[in-house]
């Protein structure tokens, strides 16, 4: 590049935008009558997901001892809200029959995987199939409450005890109070209340 040429000299640069940096004021704390600026997040509860509180640490940790999602729903309600949670809160509708379950259910095949006449099975695929599902030991819970149970690394033979016992050790693990006021695991802890709901509302705690 010539530095002595005159297009060189004609080059104008403007002053930067970036420099005028307006800084932003701190958001103060949401607790009535203090001055302290909110810097941890809380959530405002059922009907308001993905809004926020902002408080102070103090504050935080106050409203994180006391905040209950389900807090006011009875048994049926909570029933309602776990069955819902299984296709997280989004509307389904019935699907017409399976293509091709219809076509094998022409060529012969009966209901619960034994082979029709029609089926050759001569390594009796399907008959050794029928044979280890009837051998299943049936579970005394429903698919709802084995799920809420897994959730809490518990199996179907847990009893009222075990359960409560699981429930309180995993709570003092995951909330925030127990970890410096670390929201990472609210998730976690989220699953873990709904499990215990869910188990308490059909009986088993």
């Amino acid at each position: 590049m010539n530095f002595n040429s005159r297009l060189f000299d004609r080059i104008r640069i403007g002053a930067s935008e970036a420099e005028a940096v307006e800084e932003i004021p701190a958001r103060r704390c949401d607790h009535p009558g203090c001055a302290k600026s909110g810097e941890f997040r809380a959530p405002m509860g059922r009907g308001k997901e993905g809004k926020f509180f902002q408080f102070c640490l103090d504050h935080v940790k106050a409203y994180n001892a006391t905040y209950n999602y389900f807090a006011g729903m009875n048994d049926e309600a909570l029933a309602a809200y776990a069955k819902q949670e299984e296709i997280g809160h989004r509307p389904t509708w019935k699907l017409g029959v399976n293509s091709k379950a219809a076509r094998m259910a022409q060529r012969g095949r009966v209901a619960g995987g034994a082979a029709g006449p029609e089926v050759q099975d001569g390594f009796n695929i399907f008959g050794a199939r029928a044979g280890q599902e009837a051998s299943k030991p049936e579970s005394r819970v429903g698919i709802l409450a084995r799920k809420a149970l897994d959730t809490l690394g518990l199996d179907d033979s847990a009893d009222k005890a075990a359960i409560k016992a699981r429930y309180k050790e995993l709570v003092k693990r995951f909330h925030p109070d127990a970890n410096a006021g670390d929201r990472s695991r609210e998730g976690t802890l989220q699953e873990i209340l709904k499990a215990y709901q869910t188990l308490k509302a059909q009986g088993l705690v």
